[in-house]
């Protein structure tokens, strides 16, 4: 049998039980990703020599039958270090020489068992929800017209169409949930102090996380990247309910009593102005219905946020493309990163750099707007992926009209801090998947998973896009 489109849990068992070998689990990836990324374009850099070679000191490995993620074929992001390889951000700006370390949170997988097969592709500094950058046009394995989103757009892509059962990302503003929406995974982005940042953490808003087919996986690598194996069994608290027991790191989620949550649910949360496709509003009712009909206590949340938060994000935005240029030859950067830039500088000349809204926000105004629920259920895109095309050639206006367009609902999450993640519930007529947001407050990331885990047995979907 091909291992390719196994989930992560499933792999790992086997490897470590030795049903096959973590070469051999590598090699077939590898293939799939030679056979299927000429479609796709996900891969900046595949490392096949490399990671042969780690598969077979890993199946050397005197642990290996302890590894959580025992020849785990996984995609890094182009922006975190790599040890040995060149992190570019999506740009020919960027320097070329090679890491001398493995950022912490590439360790930690390394260390777990993981397998490194590549390096995804991003925008440029991963300022868009895009993923085209000088290094080509990364494409969505559901509809390869459409854009995979960003800015982890490649590893979601590279999951979605079955090339790596597991991907690395990050997320500032948006940048693991969007993706993974477009592209009909799971992923989320953990609550501030939880996994290693990225270097450029964005005023503190950005996060590295997962990207699964499976909540099971998404938990367990979630697990690994904080270095934390109770998240690998969110449920091991007893205030959740959950089973606490774990067989060969399973992923957990196994429920033994109901949880009994208070879930707010927001089918149209965007300040006025911005408005949300109505089946992506449907899928969010749909969900809480589950999730009511499970036993939790769902209420609808009365406001929409103030439009001073959507503001905030916008200003921060422009501000982190002002910072990301720092120091980059302005001739080597695209056209959409130099507009980016100009107008952060432009607004921090009249104090306008979101600093203000996004410090209230942090340290009042989500929790007064979130209120006293446990959960809060929202869209996680408002409008269906645009055009995978190169974004990077045109200007500040067409980016910044597409961007808010579609997915405008998460940012608010970051500048606030907590964890927030999203799951796929059902298909828009279009043919695309659609996603649903999760937002908990700072600790919650196992309510989060425990939840995704019951929507998941309630609403399975598909785990691979449909061969195109």
């Amino acid at each position: 049998m091909s291992w390719v489109g196994s989930s992560a849990v499933e792999i790992a068992e086997a490897v470590r039980r030795g049903k096959v070998t973590a070469p051999m689990v590598v090699e077939e990836h590898l293939d799939a990703i030679a056979e299927r990324d000429g479609r796709v374009g996900a891969f900046r850099t595949v490392l096949a020599e490399r990671a042969l070679a780690e598969a077979r000191a890993l199946q050397e490995r005197a642990d290996l039958s302890g590894l959580p993620l025992a020849g785990v074929p996984i995609a890094i992001k182009d922006n975190v270090p790599i040890r040995g390889e060149a992190s570019r951000n999506g740009s020919a700006a960027t320097p070329e020489a090679p890491a001398d370390e493995d950022h912490p949170v590439v360790a930690r997988l390394r260390a777990a068992g993981a397998v490194v097969v590549g390096i995804t592709n991003v925008p440029e500094l991963c300022l868009v929800g895009f993923s085209d950058s000088v290094y080509g046009v990364t494409r969505n394995p559901w509809d390869l017209g459409r854009t995979p989103g960003g800015s982890s757009g490649g590893s979601a892509a590279a999951v979605a169409a079955g090339m790596v059962p597991l991907a690395h990302g990050n997320d500032g503003l948006g940048s693991l949930r969007i993706p993974a929406a477009c592209c009909g995974l799971v992923s989320i982005k953990p609550g501030h102090g939880v996994v290693p940042p990225p270097e450029h953490d964005w005023y503190g808003m950005s996060e590295n996380g997962p990207l699964a087919t499976t909540v099971a996986d998404l938990a367990l690598a979630l697990a690994v990247m904080a270095d934390d194996m109770s998240l690998a069994t969110p449920g091991e608290s007893e205030a959740l309910g959950v089973d606490s027991a774990i067989d060969d790191y399973p992923g957990g989620l196994t429920l033994s009593e109901p949880l009994r949550l208070r879930i707010t649910v927001a089918p149209m949360p965007l300040p006025s102005g911005l408005s949300v496709d109505a089946e992506f509003q449907r899928a969010v009712t749909g969900a809480a219905e589950v999730l009511g009909a499970a036993g939790h206590t769902v209420v609808e949340h009365p406001r929409r946020m103030p439009f001073g938060v959507g503001a905030a994000a916008v200003a921060t935005w422009f501000a982190c493309a002002r910072d990301d240029v720092d120091g980059l030859d302005p001739r080597g950067l695209e056209r959409r990163t130099r507009s980016l830039a100009r107008a952060g500088r432009l607004l921090a000349r009249f104090g306008a750099d979101g600093t203000a809204g996004r410090d209230r926000w942090r340290a009042y105004g989500a929790d007064q707007w979130f209120g006293n629920a446990d959960v809060l259920v929202t869209p996680t895109l408002a409008a269906l992926p645009p055009a995978a095309e190169r974004w990077g050639r045109r200007g500040l206006l067409a980016n910044a009209r597409a961007n808010l367009t579609y997915a405008p609902a998460t940012a608010a999450w970051n500048m606030a801090g907590w964890p927030a993640m999203t799951v796929p519930y059902g298909r828009h007529s279009s043919g695309m998947p659609i996603g649903v947001q999760l937002v908990a407050a700072p600790g919650g990331e196992a309510q989060l998973l425990a939840l995704a885990g019951q929507l998941e047995a309630a609403r399975p979907w598909t785990r691979h896009a449909l061969p195109a």
